[in-house]
């Protein structure tokens, strides 16, 4: 338990340092789903290893602690009593960073949601009469697809081929539920700030996704790269929409991956990184298994 219980921490760090190179390397569907996955399995994994060093102050409780003196027997120490009041204080900070991310996200939610009220629930594609040129994708609830929300004046900037390329990549938001794939690395940097960089990573990475997969559908890299570019112009320096946004995250990087060959799949770098996050959790449970062993005589 000494060294286990603190493998997640240096995994979730050996994580956020080898994200970025996978996205660059990894085809963006393959790397966001592996890297998402390793990211909520390393985040859980953190927040058991705290919990168990919480759990060893047990020992120390003043009735177990008479108990054991009657008995004669001898009191295990799995690790400092200052390594486990810090966890303490750790698990009730990540709780609530946990809290403030969760509820950002269900007022983001439901703020876009609102602006989709009063249209039939079958509408794919609303059109807001706006002069502020947006498009974004809303998520919807279970068993709904969501829904694409576009301005006037984003329509207005784009030819016809461009607004097809602007709709595909908003449906392959949709389709892929990249909404909720956002919202798990979200929280799971809540959990394990280490993990900040997956995250950004991630969140950068849908947007690739679905240039890729609008970049399929109209059969045209240039073209795609074209739309982006001008809704990107169109669009100037706003502030992000907190959305699944056209232009929101580098546009320039999105741009050049465009005008490219499409990443390949390397399945090995991929199986490496969910064998991060794999360990942390073969870690985690060995942890676990020592200290029920210690705890077990004393709590007999």
């Amino acid at each position: 338990m000494r060294v286990d219980v603190y493998t997640p921490f240096l995994l979730s760090m050996l994580l956020a340092a080898v994200s970025p190179r996978v996205g660059r390397r990894v085809a963006p569907a393959l790397a966001a789903r592996v890297l998402a996955g390793a990211a909520l399995v390393t985040a859980a994994a953190t927040a058991w290893s705290l919990l168990l060093l919480a759990a060893t102050l047990v020992s120390a409780a003043p009735p177990v602690v008479t108990d054991a003196r009657e008995d004669g027997r001898p009191l295990p120490e799995p690790v400092p009593e200052a390594v486990a009041f810090a966890a303490c204080a750790l698990l009730l900070f990540m709780a609530h960073r946990f809290f403030r991310a969760a509820r950002s996200e269900y007022l983001t939610r439901r703020a876009l949601r609102l602006l989709c009220e009063g249209h039939p629930p079958d509408t794919e594609l609303i059109v807001a009469a706006s002069p502020i040129p947006k498009a974004f994708a809303i998520p919807g609830r279970a068993g709904s697809p969501g829904r694409i929300l576009v301005t006037s004046a984003m329509l207005g900037a784009l030819s016809a081929e461009e607004r097809r390329v602007l709709l595909s990549h908003e449906r392959a938001h949709l389709h892929h539920r990249h909404g909720r794939l956002c919202t798990a690395v979200i929280l799971a940097g809540a959990v394990n700030p280490f993990l900040v960089p997956v995250r950004r990573t991630v969140v950068f990475l849908v947007e690739r996704w679905a240039d890729e997969r609008a970049a399929a559908v109209v059969g045209d890299r240039a073209c795609t790269a074209r739309a982006l570019a001008r809704a990107a112009l169109t669009a100037g320096c706003q502030e992000p929409s907190h959305g699944l946004g056209f232009t929101d995250r580098a546009v320039t990087r999105r741009i050049a991956a465009l005008q490219t060959a499409p990443p390949p799949r390397l399945w090995g770098l991929a199986a490496t990184v969910l064998a991060l996050g794999a360990l942390t959790a073969l870690g985690t449970a060995d942890a676990t298994g020592d200290l029920v062993r210690l705890l077990a005589p004393i709590l007999a």
